[in-house]
């Protein structure tokens, strides 16, 4: 079972998460706002990987689960 869930503002196709323990929003619906993907997350107990800073403010706002791993870079080229 997937422990990681990528946000849909990271890439798809990436190596790190073209393995079972990742989900990537596109699998379920990419038209998630960030409260469904928050709700999902929590329920089945994943950790959100995103560059979204809205996840790390809900965490300060809503407490956890789920956790949120915030990346923090630049736009890059593929």
């Amino acid at each position: 079972m997937a422990r990681y869930l990528i946000d849909a503002n990271l890439p798809y196709y990436f190596g790190l998460w073209n393995n079972p323990d990742y989900l990537h929003v596109k699998d379920l619906d990419d038209s998630w706002s960030d409260e469904k993907i928050w709700d999902y997350a929590r329920q089945h107990d994943l950790i959100i990987v995103t560059k979204d800073a809205d996840f790390s403010l809900k965490v300060l706002y809503k407490g956890t689960p789920p956790k949120v791993i915030h990346l923090k870079f630049g736009n890059l080229k593929r």
